[in-house]
C-alpha cells in the first residue's frame, strides 16, 4: 500500500527507503536517550572518561565509525551539489550523524551503569537492524551500493564491543562528586597510572585535574605526586649504577663524556618507543604535498570519480591522524624522559656536593653548585627533544628531497643546490653560535657566584654603603653576559632570515629550472606541491640550527656536570670510625700531618698531632688566632685531607661549628634535626642551652621560623640552638668549635657548667675555647701554636709550665685585673638580675605571622598586565610595530607571489618567463620584510632584558634589610637565574613566535575562504572552540607554573643550604636523611614539569582535532565541487594553505601557550622590581659637610624602633649623649635591644618616634650613602668576599699600598699576607672566606677600619672569636688609632668594656643605666650584677688559680 504524500520516495511502506527512515528513527531515538544521560551526567559533576583498559577493540570501532560517519557526511554534501531536489542527501546526513554519536558513545562508554546498558543495547540494535536491511536488500534482488555495505564492518565492530561491555562488570563508581570537588592528594598519583589505552592516546587522564582547575585556580595540594617510574630515586639509581660501572671499567678519560655515556646506557631502550613516534610522524608529513598533487590532479581531472575523491580524502584524514598522535606522543615521551634525566643528574649534583672533599669545595662555589643544578641538569628536560627533533628533520630533509625529485626530476638540482648552501652558511654562524653560548653560561656563572655572595653578604655591604660598587661589580658581570647574549641573538636572528627566506628563493630557482630543462609542466598540481614540499624542507633548514645548538648547550652543560662529578671527593678511611667502647681511648691521633691543599705536603696545616682522649674526658683545645684549633676538630672529622699517620675515632660524633649553620624552617626543627621528638629530653636541652626565655619571648614559641642562614635571631641565639642540637642528638662525642663567643659571660657560664658540665659530663668533649675562666674545669688543656700541640696537660700542670699557655692566663690577668682595682672582690650574695617586667621582646615576630612568608604568586587570569608590563618597562611599544609590520609585509608578499602563480597559470597568453619573474620579484621583495622582523625582535628582546635587569638589580640593592631578612637568598636567586634566563631567551622567541602565525593564520583563512566560502563556516566554529579549549587548558597551565616558580626555589635554596653546613651534615651522620628530602623537593618540583607538558600536548591534540575538521571540510568541499566550478590554480592555492593550517593553528597555540607560562617570569621579576625601597643614598640640598662628623657627639632623642607596623617596641624611648672622643660600652642580655641599637644609629631600621643626631645633624633627613660613608663597624659576623686581599680591604679602591700594608701590621696580619705568592693580589680569598679562621676575618675587618679611620667606629662583638692575647692587642690598637674617635663598644666579654667612659645598660629595649663604669660598679646597680655574674663564672678553680699568679 502506497500513501502518497508528495513525491518522496520514502512514504512506500514496502519500499526500502521507508524502512531505512524507521530504522533511521530507533537509531535517533538512542541517540537522544544517550545525549540525555551524558547531559545528566555532566550536570551532576560525574563526568570524566573512565580509565578501563578496554584494549583496542573498542578504539578500532571508534575510528571506523569516524570514518563512516565522515563518508556518509561527504556523500550527502556531493548529492545537495548535484541535485539539491534530490532528498537522499538528508539520509546521508543522518547516517552520518548517527555514525559520529555512535563513535562519541564508544569513546565515552563506563562514565555510569545506564549508560553502559543504553550504549550496549544500542549497539546491539544497530547492527541486528543493518544486517536485516542487507538482507532484505539481497533477498529481493537488489544491488547493494558502496554506501550500503560500508556499515557491515562498523556493525560487527559494535557487536564484539557490546560482548565485551556487557561481559564485564561496570567499573566501580569512583567519579563521584568528591572527586573532583576534593583535592587531588600530592600522596595520590597522576591518573595515568590507571588509565586505559584509549585515556593514554588521548591524554584524557589530564581530564580531571583540567577540570578542577577550570572550576577553581589549583594550590600545591591539588598536584598528584608522580608515578613511581618517574620518581627521581629510581632515576638516579639507574644512574649512579651505570656511572659507578663506567668508573670501574676505568673509562676515567677526558677524551670521552662519563656523564652522557652512563645517560646513553639507562634510557637508550625506552627512547626507541620516541623514534618510532618520530619516524611516523616524519614519514606523515613528508606524505602531505603528493596529497596535495593528488588533490589538484583530481580536480584537474576530465573523468572524476567520486570513489576516487573520498578514497583522497580518507588518505588524507588518515595521514593527519598519524602525524598527530605520533608527534603528541614523541613529544610527551621524550620530555618525561628528559624529565627523569633532569632528575638522576640534579640528585647526582647533590649527592656528589655531600661527598665533597674540602679542595673539591674550594673549586666549585656554593653559588656554582646551586648553577649546576638550576641550569645544567634543568636543561637536560628538553635535551631528548632536541636530540630527536635533530635526527627526524634531517631525515624528514632527505625524504623531502626525494619527493622534489619524483615531481620535478631535474629541475629540482638548483633548487637544491641553493637550499645545501644555506644550509652550509649556518655552519659558521652555529660555531659562532656555540661560542656565544658558552661564553654566555661562563659569564652567567661569574654573576650568579657573586650575587649569591652579596646577597649573603648584604648585611655588611649596606653598614659600610657598599651598594653602588657592589652594585657595579654585577652590573660588568652582567655587560660581558650581555654582549655574549646579543651575539647570541643576533646569529640566531640570521638563522630565522634564512629559514624564511629559502623556501621562497628556492621555489623561484627550481621554476626556473623546470622552465629551461622542461622536467616537468608548470600546471597547478606542480607548482603548489613544490611549494608545499619546500614548506616541508624549510622545517628542518630552521631547526637543525637551532637543534645544533641547544645540542651543544647540552654538551656544555655534561661538561660541567661531568667535571662536577669527577670532582675530589672526602676519603672515608681518613678517620677509622668503631663503635664506643667505655674503656680506653675514645679519640685518638697518631703521628698525624694534615694539609687543606694536598699540593703543599712540604707545610702542611697541622704537623705532627698526637692526641690520646679517654671516654668521659672534656678536653679544651686553646692558643692563638690562627693557631690551627678548628682544622684540629676537622682532623677528627676526616674533613681535612690526611698526609700521614692514624685517627681513631669511636663512638658516634656532634659537632657545633664556630660559625652558626641554622636551617631555614622553625627553632624546633633545628634542635630535633630529624630525630622523634621526646619531650623530657627536648627540655633538657632547652634548658641546658639557655634557651627558655629565649622561647618564651617568642610568640610562636619553638615554633618560630627562622630566617635563611638564622637571619632574624641574634649570633648568641644561633650558636645556642647549635649546641642544643648536638645536646639532642645525644652523641658519644662531641666537638664543640668555640661555642660561647656569641653569647655574653653569664650565658657562657650557664653554657659551659649546665651544657658542658652536667648534661654532657658522660660523654667525650673536644671543646675549642678562647675563653681562659672555663679552662680549670676541664680535664686536659692541649695549647696549639702554628699548627702544633706545644702543650698538653692539667691546667696547673701548663701554669707551671709557662711559655705559651702563661701567655694566654697573662692576657686574661691583664683584664680581670680591673675588677680587683674596683674592689669587686667582694663576695656577692645574691647575683640574680632585677626582675623586669617581662615584655614579649621581639625584633621580627609579629602575632600570628612568621617571618618568612610563603613565596608571593598571583592566581587566576591576571589578564594582558604581564604582557603590556613588558612592553612598558622595555618601552619598546615602537619595534613591536616595527616587529608585526615586518610579519605583515611578509605574509602579504607571500600570499600576493602564491596567488600571482595560481592566477597565471591559468593565462595561456603570459609566458613561463613572466610567470615566474613576478614571482621572484614579488619573493625577494619579503625577504626584506622577514629580515626586519627577525632585527627587530631580537633588539626588542635585547631592550627588554636590560630594561629588566636594570630594574630589577636596583630595587634589590635598594631593598631596606627587612627584605633580606624575610626573604630566602634562593628565591632572589631564581628569579636572576631561571627568570633572568627565560627573559633573555625564551620570552623574544616565543613572542615573534606567536605573532608570525597568528598573520598567518589569518592570511590562510581569507585564502581559502575566497576560493571556497562554504569552509568559513567550519573555520569560525573551530576558531570559537580552540579559544574555549585553549582558556579551559590555560586556566589551569598558568597554576601549574606559577606553583612551579615555588617548587624550583626550595630545590635551590636546599642544596645551598646544604652546601653551606655539609661539615655538620657529614658529621651529625644525617647525610641519608637530607638526601631524602632532596629527592622529595626535586619530585614535587618534577611532578609540575610532567604534568605541564602532558597539559600542553591534552591541548593541541585537541586542537589538532578541530583544524583538521576544517581542512577536511576543505578538501571534501574540493572533490564535490563540479569541475571548472573553481580554477585547478586556485584549488592547489586553497588546499596547499589548508594543509598548513592544522601546523600554523598548533604552532600558535604552543606558542601563545609557552608564551603565557613564560610570561610569568616576567611578573615574577615585576613583583621585586616593586619592592619599598630605603630612603635615598644623597638627599640633595640636605648633604652634611664634607669634615662632618668633626667631633662625632650622638645624642638619642626619645628614640622608639619597631620592625614592622604593630609589632612591639623594641627600643622604647630611649634618651642620652655620648659624647666626642667617648669609649662607650653598651651591655645587656641576649635580646636587650644591643644590636637595635646599632641597626638604628646605621639606618637599617628607621625610628618610629624620637630621633639620632650626630654633631647636631639629625640622622634622619641625611642620605644613607652619606650617613654610612661616615661611621666606621667591626660587625659581630666577619664577613670576606671572594677574591683577593687588596679588594676585601678596600672595595673601593681609594687607598695606596702603603697604607694597606700599615693596617695589616696594627691588625696583625702582615706576616701572614707578607708569605702569599702575590701579596695583596693574592686571590687567596676563598667563598665567604671559607679558608680563612673566624678570627683572622675579623682581623680583616679591623684594618677596614683602620683604613677608613672616622670619627664614629662601633664594635659589635668584634673580638668574639679572638684569644684573650690577640684581644688584648687589638683593644690597645683601637685605643691607640681611635684615641680622639667616638668608640661604641657592643661586648659579651665585661672586660672589653671595663676600661670604657661610659657604660650604657640596656634591658628588654629600655635605658636601664648610663654612667661612667667605676660609678655603675660602685653601687648596687644593673651593671655591677652583671660584672659580678661575669666575675661568678670566673670562679672555681680557675678564678683561685689565677689570684695565685696574679
Amino acid at each position: 500500500m502506497a500513501v502518497s504524500i508528495g513525491s518522496l520516495p520514502w512514504c512506500d511502506v514496502d519500499s526500502s527507503c521507508f524502512q531505512r527512515s524507521v530504522i533511521h528513527l530507533i537509531n535517533l531515538l538512542f541517540l537522544c536517550i544517550f545525549y540525555l544521560l551524558l547531559a545528566a551526567s555532566c550536570v551532576s559533576k560525574q563526568f570524566t572518561i573512565r580509565s578501563r583498559n578496554r584494549g583496542w577493540t573498542f578504539v578500532a570501532a571508534a575510528i571506523c565509525c569516524l570514518v563512516t560517519s565522515i563518508t556518509f557526511v561527504g556523500a550527502g554534501l556531493k548529492f545537495l551539489i548535484d541535485d539539491a531536489n534530490n532528498v537522499f542527501w538528508v539520509s546521508c546526513v543522518v547516517q552520518g550523524i548517527i555514525c559520529l554519536s555512535l563513535a562519541a558513545s564508544l569513546f565515552v562508554q563506563g562514565i555510569s551503569k545506564w549508560i553502559n546498558i543504553v550504549t550496549s543495547v544500542w549497539w546491539v540494535t544497530f547492527a541486528l537492524l543493518d544486517s536485516a536491511e542487507m538482507i532484505e536488500m539481497l533477498s529481493q534482488g537488489e544491488g547493494i551500493r558502496v554506501l550500503d555495505i560500508i556499515t557491515w564492518p562498523m556493525s560487527l565492530m559494535l557487536l564484539i564491543c557490546s560482548f565485551i561491555s556487557l561481559k564485564i562488570s561496570p567499573a566501580p563508581q569512583d567519579c563521584s562528586e568528591t572527586d573532583l570537588t576534593d583535592p587531588l592528594l600530592t600522596d595520590k598519583p597522576a591518573r595515568l597510572a590507571t588509565a586505559g589505552f584509549f585515556s593514554v592516546l588521548t591524554f584524557s587522564w589530564m581530564n580531571p585535574l583540567l577540570l578542577a582547575g577550570f572550576k577553581k585556580p589549583l594550590s600545591s595540594e591539588d598536584i598528584p605526586s608522580l608515578l613511581p617510574e618517574d620518581e627521581a630515586e629510581l632515576a638516579y639509581t639507574k644512574f649512579s649504577q651505570a656511572w659507578y660501572t663506567l668508573l670501574s671499567e676505568g673509562s676515567l678519560t677526558k677524551e670521552r663524556n662519563l656523564v652522557f655515556r652512563a645517560i646513553a646506557k639507562v634510557y637508550f631502550k625506552e627512547n626507541i618507543f620516541t623514534a618510532v613516534c618520530a619516524l611516523f610522524r616524519t614519514i606523515a608529513i613528508v606524505s602531505l604535498p603528493l596529497m596535495l598533487y593528488v588533490f589538484v590532479d583530481y580536480a584537474n581531472s576530465d573523468h572524476r570519480d567520486l570513489r576516487i575523491g573520498l578514497f583522497n580524502l580518507s588518505c588524507l584524514v588518515f595521514l593527519k591522524l598519524v602525524e598527530s598522535l605520533s608527534m603528541r606522543h614523541w613529544y610527551f615521551a621524550a620530555r618525561r624522559s628528559g624529565l627523569r634525566i633532569r632528575s638522576a643528574l640534579m640528585v647526582a649534583v647533590y649527592k656528589k656536593q655531600l661527598k665533597l672533599s674540602s679542595l673539591g669545595r674550594k673549586q666549585h662555589s656554593s653559588g656554582e653548585i646551586v648553577n649546576y643544578i638550576a641550569v645544567d641538569a634543568y636543561r637536560m628536560g628538553e635535551f631528548l627533544w632536541w636530540f630527536h627533533s635533530g635526527w627526524s628533520v634531517t631525515l624528514q630533509l632527505l625524504l623531502s628531497t626525494v619527493v622534489l625529485f619524483g615531481v620535478v626530476g631535474s629541475g629540482a638540482f638548483p633548487g637544491l643546490i641553493l637550499l645545501l648552501l644555506c644550509g652550509l652558511l649556518n655552519l659558521p654562524f652555529a660555531k659562532m653560535l656555540k661560542n656565544s653560548q658558552t661564553q654566555f653560561m661562563m659569564a652567567q656563572d661569574k654573576r650568579l657566584r657573586s650575587t649569591s655572595e652579596i646577597l649573603n653578604s648584604m648585611k655588611v655591604i649596606k653598614l659600610q654603603s657598599w651598594e653602588e660598587e657592589f652594585k657595579k661589580q654585577i652590573e660588568s658581570f652582567r655587560a660581558d653576559e650581555f654582549k655574549w647574549l646579543a651575539k647570541a641573538q643576533m646569529t640566531k636572528a640570521f638563522g630565522t632570515f634564512l629559514y624564511w627566506l629559502s623556501p621562497t628563493i628556492v621555489s623561484a630557482v627550481i621554476f626556473v629550472a623546470c622552465g629551461f630543462l622542461k622536467s616537468a609542466p608548470l600546471n597547478a598540481s606542480t607548482i603548489f606541491t613544490v611549494l608545499a614540499t619546500l614548506r616541508v624542507m624549510s622545517e628542518p633548514v630552521r631547526l637543525i640550527p637551532e637543534a645544533i645548538s641547544a645540542i651543544i648547550q647540552v654538551n656544555v652543560s655534561f661538561d660541567r656536570i661531568n667535571n662536577f662529578l669527577l670532582g675530589d671527593e672526602l676519603k672515608i678511611d681518613e678517620v677509622e670510625r668503631s663503635g664506643l667502647e667505655k674503656t680506653g681511648e675514645v679519640v685518638e691521633i697518631q703521628a698525624g700531618n694534615f694539609s687543606w691543599d694536598p699540593e703543599m705536603t712540604k707545610t702542611p696545616t697541622l704537623t705532627n698531632i698526637s692526641l690520646d682522649i679517654n671516654y668521659g674526658q672534656t678536653v679544651a683545645v686553646c692558643g692563638p688566632v690562627g693557631a690551627g684549633k678548628s682544622s684540629l676538630l676537622h682532623a677528627l672529622l676526616g674533613e681535612i685531607p690526611k698526609v700521614s699517620g692514624t685517627v681513631k675515632v669511636s663512638g658516634s660524633i656532634a659537632y657545633v661549628s664556630q660559625t652558626s649553620w641554622i636551617q631555614s624552617g622553625t627553632i624546633r626543627d633545628n634542635i630535633l634535626y630529624g630525630k622523634p621528638m621526646e619531650a623530657r629530653r627536648y627540655n633538657a636541652a632547652i634548658a641546658a642551652c639557655a634557651l627558655d626565655k629565649d622561647l618564651n619571648d617568642f610568640r610562636h614559641g619553638d615554633l618560630t621560623e627562622i630566617g635563611q642562614r638564622g637571619l632574624n635571631l641574634s649570633g648568641g641565639q644561633k650558636q645556642r640552638i647549635q649546641l642544643a642540637r648536638a645536646v639532642y642528638e645525644d652523641a658519644d662525642v662531641y666537638l664543640l668549635d668555640d661555642p660561647f663567643s656569641a653569647v655574653d659571660a653569664h650565658t657562657a657560664g650557664v653554657l659551659f657548667h649546665k651544657c658542658v658540665e652536667d648534661s654532657l659530663k658522660e660523654k667525650t668533649v673536644v671543646l675549642v675555647t678562647h675563653q681562659v675562666e672555663f679552662l680549670s674545669e676541664v680535664d686536659q688543656i692541649l695549647v696549639m701554636e702554628e699548627g702544633r700541640i706545644t702543650q698538653s696537660g692539667k691546667y696547673e700542670d701548663l701554669l707551671m709550665m709557662g711559655t705559651a699557655f702563661q701567655q694566654l692566663v697573662n692576657a686574661h690577668n691583664e683584664s680581670l685585673g680591673d675588677f680587683k682595682q674596683g674592689g669587686i672582690n667582694r663576695e656577692m650574695g645574691d647575683t640574680d638580675i632585677i626582675e623586669k617586667v617581662k615584655e614579649e621582646i621581639k625584633t621580627m615576630d609579629i602575632r600570628g605571622i612568621q617571618l618568612t612568608q610563603e613565596e608571593e604568586k598571583e592566581s587566576g587570569y591576571v589578564g594582558l598586565k604581564p604582557f603590556l608590563d613588558y612592553f612598558r618597562v622595555s618601552q619598546g611599544w615602537l619595534l613591536l610595530s616595527a616587529t608585526v609590520l615586518g610579519q605583515v609585509g611578509f605574509v602579504v608578499c607571500q600570499a600576493a607571489s602564491t596567488y600571482w602563480l595560481a592566477f597565471a597559470i591559468g593565462i595561456p597568453k603570459l609566458s613561463t618567463t613572466m610567470v615566474i619573474g613576478v614571482y621572484s620579484i614579488i619573493s625577494t621583495l619579503s625577504a626584506g620584510f622577514v629580515y626586519s622582523r627577525a632585527v627587530t625582535t631580537v633588539y626588542l628582546g635585547l631592550k627588554a632584558s636590560k630594561a629588566f635587569f636594570s630594574g630589577f638589580t636596583n630595587a634589590v640593592f635598594k631593598a631596606p634589610m627587612l627584605f633580606f631578612d624575610s626573604t630566602p637568598v634562593g628565591r632572589i636567586l631564581t628569579r636572576a637565574s631561571s627568570d633572568m634566563n627565560i627573559l633573555d631567551f625564551d620570552i623574544p622567541s616565543a613572542f615573534i613566535l606567536v605573532v608570525v602565525p597568528a598573520v598567518e593564520l589569518t592570511a590562510a583563512l581569507i585564502v581559502m575562504t575566497y576560493v571556497t566560502w562554504q569552509v568559513i563556516i567550519i573555520a569560525l566554529l573551530a576558531l570559537a572552540a580552540n579559544k574555549f579549549v585553549q582558556d579551559y587548558y590555560l586556566a589551569s597551565a598558568r597554576e601549574l607554573i606559577r606553583i612551579n616558580g615555588t617548587t624550583k626555589a626550595p630545590v635551590m635554596n636546599y642544596a645551598a643550604e646544604t652546601s653551606l653546613g655539609v661539615v655538620t651534615i657529614r658529621a651529625f651522620g644525617t647525610v641519608d636523611r637530607f638526601f631524602k628530602s632532596y629527592l622529595n623537593l626535586v619530585d614535587a618540583d618534577a611532578a609540575l614539569f610532567f604534568l605541564s607538558n602532558a597539559a600542553m600536548e591534552w591541548v593541541i591534540m585537541r586542537i589538532e582535532i578541530l583544524q583538521n575538521l576544517t581542512l577536511f571540510t576543505c578538501a571534501l568541499l574540493l572533490i564535490l565541487i563540479p569541475k571548472g566550478y573553481i580554477a585547478p590554480g586556485l584549488v592547489g592555492l586553497s588546499l596547499s594553505y589548508a594543509l598548513t593550517l592544522t601546523q600554523t593553528q598548533v604552532f600558535l597555540t604552543r606558542w601563545y601557550c609557552t608564551l603565557s607560562n613564560s610570561i610569568i617570569s616576567v611578573e615574577r621579576i615585576k613583583q621585586y622590581m616593586s619592592i619599598p625601597e630605603e630612603p635615598p643614598a644623597v638627599v640633595d640640598g640636605r648633604r652634611p659637610p664634607s669634615s662632618w662628623p668633626s667631633n662625632g657627639t650622638i645624642h638619642l632623642q626619645e628614640l622608639k624602633i619597631r620592625y614592622r607596623p604593630n609589632a612591639p617596641l623594641v627600643l622604647k624611648g630611649i634618651s642620652c649623649t655620648f659624647r666626642e672622643g667617648t669609649r662607650v660600652g653598651v651591655v645587656g642580655r641576649t635580646g636587650s635591644g644591643k644590636s637595635t641599637l646599632i641597626s638604628a644609629l646605621f639606618r637599617l631600621v628607621e625610628p618610629t618616634s624620637g630621633c639620632i643626631l650626630i654633631d647636631g645633624i639629625d640622622i634622619s633627613k641625611i642620605g644613607l650613602k652619606d650617613l654610612r660613608m661616615k661611621l666606621s663597624i667591626i660587625p659581630q659576623e666577619p664577613t670576606l668576599f671572594r677574591g683577593c686581599i687588596r679588594t676585601n680591604l678596600d672595595p673601593l679602591g681609594v687607598y695606596s699600598d702603603d697604607k694597606i700594608w700599615k693596617a695589616l701590621e696594627k691588625c696583625q696580619l702582615k706576616t701572614t699576607i707578607s708569605n702569599l705568592p702575590n701579596k695583596l693580589d693574592s686571590s687567596e680569598v676563598s667563598e665567604e672566606g671559607e679558608n680563612w679562621s673566624v678570627g683572622q676575618r675579623q682581623l680583616f675587618c679591623l684594618g677596614r677600619v683602620l683604613l677608613k679611620r672616622n670619627k664614629i667606629l662601633v664594635l659589635d662583638e668584634a673580638t668574639a672569636s679572638i684569644d684573650a692575647a690577640t684581644d688584648a692587642i687589638i683593644q690597645r690598637t683601637i685605643r691607640e688609632e681611635f684615641s680622639e674617635c667616638t668608640v661604641i663598644t657592643v661586648a659579651h666579654r665585661v672586660p672589653t668594656v671595663i676600661d670604657s667612659d661610659m657604660v650604657m645598660v640596656l634591658s628588654f629595649g629600655d635605658l636601664v643605666e648610663y654612667n661612667e663604669p667605676w660609678k655603675l660598679m660602685e653601687s648596687d646597680s644593673y651593671f655591677s650584677k652583671l660584672v659580678a655574674e661575669y666575675w661568678a663564672s670566673c670562679r672555681g678553680h680557675s678564678s683561685q688559680n689565677l689570684q695565685v699568679h696574679i
